[in-house]
């Protein structure tokens, strides 16, 4: 046992690494059900070294005065759930019978605690799949245009101005070279701070994170398409005696068009990949089965959400060359040689 090589690594993956003798120990949960799918021995934290997890049942004070049989009902599950009995229920969900959380956990109250609810049907994969394609598109959607329009600013700001430019794009940089995960971490407390009810506080968190990493290709690309603008062609619209919105309107922006849609669609694709990580803090998407695929290790689910997510990516690239076919003008699309 190597205990001067401790590195930090996935729950999910460690398993399969430790049973591949990858790795000598890891740290568990005792209801995790992987520890008796692996056959592996646990040893006992006796000195108490990590914390324990005990479940408890959190609601508010008006809950209990205005709907007193709710709680009641929650009450029956004090003491209902010990360890083994929860490692059998985790296994039964990740085993090879792959049933679903709703069915073990409505078993479970039927046997133990008499009680049949009224089941809601699982969701058929299609009607799954389109659910998921709505919250991801609404994460891009929300993320995406705020950022098209800003980041276009921003990247006429920077061109204008030298100083100013190399602080905004030294700015918009930074977002991009911090960890996507910790970045949702970083904006989590500044959404709990505003309160965010609307549209939930993790897709909100998630929305302001995908908004921050989808600045940079945008402003690179309209910086860059602007600084590339041949002096002729200002130097025309100066003899024309064009002011300088409409010359920036007329003139600069359609010739700087290709790059700026460059940036758009770089953005667009990364804001697709990226979202997927808005499941983390419950912002739903395609990320949600893919990690419920990893915690189960169950590569259908892994897949209903790794695909749709490609092609959505795909698809996004698509109409975005056919929104540049439309706003560039065809001059300004043929290559050199034509």
């Amino acid at each position: 046992l190597n205990i001067d090589n401790v590195k930090g690594l996935d729950h999910d993956i460690a398993y399969r690494q430790l049973s591949a003798g990858a790795i000598d120990a890891i740290d568990v949960y005792s209801t995790d059900a992987k520890i008796k799918s692996y056959d592996l021995a646990v040893l006992e934290d006796d000195r108490q070294f990590f914390p324990r997890y005990d479940a408890v049942i959190l609601y508010r004070k008006a809950l209990r005065d205005d709907h007193p049989a709710v709680t009641t009902a929650f009450s029956q599950l004090e003491d209902a759930i010990d360890e083994r009995t929860m490692s059998e229920m985790n296994l039964a969900v990740s085993g090879v019978d792959q049933n679903t959380e709703r069915g073990v956990a409505d078993q479970f109250l039927a046997q133990n605690l008499q009680i049949v609810g009224e089941a809601m049907a699982e969701k058929s994969l299609p009607s799954a799949v389109a659910m998921r394609t709505m919250e991801h598109l609404n994460l891009v959607r929300w993320s995406l245009v705020p950022a098209i329009l800003v980041g276009i600013g921003l990247g006429i700001v920077a061109f204008r101005s030298v100083l100013t430019g190399q602080v905004i794009l030294a700015i918009v940089g930074v977002f991009q070279t911090i960890p996507a995960l910790a970045l949702l971490v970083l904006v989590m407390p500044l959404v709990a701070s505003m309160g965010a009810r609307t549209i939930g506080a993790g897709s909100l968190s998630a929305i302001i994170a995908l908004f921050l990493y989808s600045l940079l290709p945008i402003v690179r690309g309209t910086f860059t398409g602007l600084q590339g603008i041949e002096n002729q062609y200002r130097e025309s619209a100066d003899a024309l005696g064009l002011s300088s919105g409409y010359r920036l309107w007329k003139v600069e922006l359609p010739l700087a068009l290709p790059s700026i849609m460059s940036g758009i669609k770089t953005a667009a694709v990364i804001n697709v990949g990226f979202a997927a990580l808005g499941a983390l803090i419950g912002a739903g998407g395609y990320g949600q089965p893919i990690l419920t695929g990893i915690r189960l290790d169950r590569l259908d689910l892994i897949l209903q959400g790794a695909i749709p997510a490609a092609l959505l990516a795909v698809a996004a690239q698509l109409l975005f060359e056919l929104v540049e076919r439309w706003v560039v003008p065809a001059g300004l699309r043929l290559k050199p040689s034509q």
